[in-house]
């Protein structure tokens, strides 16, 4: 059993449930009571004070409350992770493919967060982005919560660069540059994106750095940061992502199975630092195919 040492939080929504332990198992039906039972008798359910809850107390909406994810048999992801700088205020780090940002899933243990954590012994570590899992490349960390807030507005006043990498099918008969601009929404199944009709929400700008026979090396920026958005735009051009197993059609692959990593990276990052007014640019060493 993997647990995780970093709790996840919770605000119980509205609902006919008496107590804790009823609420918890109706949000979530594959964790089962006799789990939950467990997880209160360890401790592992509390108040944002770290006390332990008990599983009779009331369910009030609105409560915010923290629990302790717990995954059987979580695959490990035999890469490693490298911190390219830290200061006071920002790690920046280069993850590699298969290793998720956050715990999610059948991922406790074996994210991005858990192991800077384990690293540096910063608890207070929160990524200002996140990447695929399946992406290779730059991820930034606030390390202070002091500062946080000034490194988050960076994204979302889209005062970051971020520059991507992909192996794509050749797309000879394409212009380039190309930006795609569409409207992106959720699909089927819930995981995944799609583009629909109505006004547009993503903006990719897509060139070629490098013509390789069937196999172009594409240089990839999203304007706007919508879920798979890279990835949903190269394949609706007729180049998906060399390794996708979404895009364009939803591939089954083992959860050990590391033999075709999606082949996009996300190679640079460039910013004015709020706090210091001095241009900031990273980039990752890493090299696709």
């Amino acid at each position: 059993m993997s647990t995780d040492d970093l709790p996840s939080h919770l605000q119980l929504a509205p609902g006919p449930w008496a107590s804790l332990l009823e609420g918890l198992c109706a949000r979530f039906p594959a964790i089962t009571r006799a789990q939950w039972l467990d997880r209160f008798a360890r401790g592992r359910v509390q108040a944002l004070d770290g006390s332990a809850l008990d599983p009779g107390q009331p369910w009030q909406a609105g409560r915010e409350i923290r629990y302790f994810r717990e995954v059987a048999q979580e695959p490990v992801v035999p890469f490693e992770a490298d911190i390219l700088y830290q200061d006071a205020h920002l790690l920046v780090a280069d993850k590699p493919h298969f290793l998720p940002v956050m715990p999610a899933g059948r991922h406790v243990r074996q994210t991005l967060l858990a192991r800077l954590v384990a690293c540096t012994g910063n608890p207070a570590l929160v990524p200002l982005h996140r990447i695929d899992r399946g992406t290779a490349g730059l991820v930034l960390f606030s390390c202070n919560p002091e500062s946080r807030a000034s490194y988050q507005r960076l994204f979302a006043e889209r005062k970051i660069e971020k520059h991507y990498e992909a192996l794509a099918p050749a797309l000879p008969d394409c212009v380039f540059p190309v930006q795609r601009h569409s409207r992106l929404e959720r699909g089927e199944p819930f995981h995944v994106m799609r583009e629909g009709i109505g006004a547009p929400n993503a903006l990719s700008r897509i060139d070629v750095i490098e013509r390789c026979g069937e196999v172009w090396r594409y240089a990839l920026e999203p304007v706007s940061g919508r879920k798979h958005q890279l990835r949903v735009h190269m394949a609706a051009l007729g180049a998906p992502i060399l390794g996708d197993d979404c895009y364009p059609r939803l591939l089954q692959r083992a959860p050990e199975d590391f033999s075709t990593p999606l082949q996009l990276l996300a190679r640079r990052l460039a910013f004015i630092d709020p706090l210091n007014g001095e241009p900031r640019q990273f980039t990752s060493p890493r090299r696709l195919g």
